[in-house]
């Protein structure tokens, strides 16, 4: 069954993304070889992204490598928003429901990760004990501002364990 990964890349302050949702600053930490996310992009069945991140600042655009894991992913793509476009794109579903997105997702991509995208999405997730694992690469830059990797005013205290062969920053959310 499929488990719910939660990666994303961050600066050093904890930022996934600058103000405003730019994701401009990225584009030159996105060089070189990564083995792990290559490990990461072979074992994704499909993405679970919020409405923001979905539609939002890509710092490929209008490249090649516009797109989830830098153009290189081309599988189903779930969305979950309240306002879902009258025209989707093809290969894209929208779900106005967290349980129900996370369902579609899984059946989607049968054994392999569900890989979410996006703050919000991935608080969701957590908050409602979906989430399986988080895997956060750092760029050596500090931001300042903007969108952080998880914000959950008043949450509870998440425990994490690193998952035992794995790269530094990947862990597997205790329950």
């Amino acid at each position: 069954m499929a488990k719910l990964l939660y990666s994303a890349t961050a600066s050093l302050d904890g930022y996934i993304a600058g103000p405003g949702g730019d994701m401009s600053w990225l584009t030159e930490h996105l060089t070189g070889d990564n083995p792990t996310a290559d490990r990461l992009l072979a074992n994704v069945g499909a993405i679970l992204a919020g409405n923001r991140t979905f539609g939002g600042d890509d710092p490929n655009r209008g490249t090649d490598s516009e797109g989830a894991f830098g153009g290189q992913y081309h599988g189903p793509v779930v969305v979950l928003t309240h306002r879902p476009p009258d025209d989707p794109p093809a290969g894209v579903t929208f779900a106005d429901d967290l349980r129900s997105a996370v369902a579609q997702a899984k059946e989607a991509a049968g054994d392999k990760y569900v890989n979410v995208l996006g703050a919000d999405v991935a608080r969701q997730c957590l908050r409602a004990g979906l989430l399986d694992e988080i895997l956060i690469f750092f760029a050596p830059v500090l931001l300042g501002d903007g969108v952080r990797i998880l914000d959950d005013p008043g949450g509870a205290r998440v425990r994490l364990t690193p998952i035992p062969g794995e790269t530094v920053h990947w862990y597997r959310v205790d329950r």
